[in-house]
């Protein structure tokens, strides 16, 4: 116990968390969708805070070039599954945690069993279909969803589903014309972005957790090319 509170001891002095907080964080569980680049970030301030049950699903295998972002993976892990890099990761960094890799690709088959046993869903998915998929079954199911997305320079965050807050479709009701879609895999992104737009996705999952405010229906979008953020309200 000695040991634990010294661990987490610089938030746990904070009035906001306290030990009441971090308790809440302890018992918690969240499901992390998508190991890259957002969902690195995100993992990793997870596991420093002390979340109690962490989950990541993602079928994808870990490539060179995903080291410029997804900076949980290390190249010994080249051509294995990212969920396993990501285990071994929060491993080493906080073996309190308990870590659940999901190799399987979400689907409507079985996203409800997916997610049902979490609290609170960050999805740092990288496609429309499974973005619009989450945010589908976290309203079916009740669920808190994170949402974060990121495009060359630029960066959008938001909360949806929570305490009676819109969801997606209220913002964006239908996903974009399969044509009209550019990815980071065609147009390229510089890895500090995905690191700033996933802190910021960790930030708002710890609050949630611990019960500290949230702006409802609020889009935050952040263009670090310009170096400007603002936000919409919706």
């Amino acid at each position: 116990m000695d040991q634990e509170f010294s661990r987490y001891s610089r938030q746990i002095f904070m009035e906001e968390v306290s030990v009441e907080g971090q308790r809440k964080l302890k018992n918690s569980k969240v499901l992390v969708i998508g190991a890259g680049g957002l969902g690195s970030p995100v993992i990793q301030y997870l596991s420093a805070a002390g979340v109690g049950k962490l989950a990541v699903v993602d079928f994808d295998i870990l490539e060179i070039h995903n080291l410029n972002r997804q900076v949980i993976h290390q190249e010994k892990f080249i051509g294995k599954p990212k969920v396993e890099s990501a285990e071994s990761f929060v491993n080493q960094f906080n073996s309190s945690i308990e870590f659940i890799p999901i190799n399987s690709m979400l689907s409507e088959d079985n996203i409800t069993s997916i997610l049902a046993d979490f609290d609170i869903v960050v999805d740092g998915s990288d496609n429309f279909e499974t973005r619009y998929l989450v945010n589908d079954y976290c309203i079916k199911l009740d669920k808190p969803l994170v949402y974060g997305s990121i495009f060359s320079f630029e960066g959008q965050v938001a909360v949806f589903n929570y305490q009676g807050s819109k969801q997606l479709r209220d913002l964006f009701p239908t996903p974009p014309n399969a044509e009209d879609i550019q990815n980071c895999d065609q147009f390229g992104v510089l890895g500090a972005l995905p690191g700033i737009i996933g802190s910021m996705m960790a930030m708002l999952t710890l609050k949630i957790i611990i019960g500290l405010p949230i702006q409802p229906n609020q889009l935050t979008l952040v263009d670090c090319y310009n170096w400007s953020f603002r936000q919409i309200k919706y």
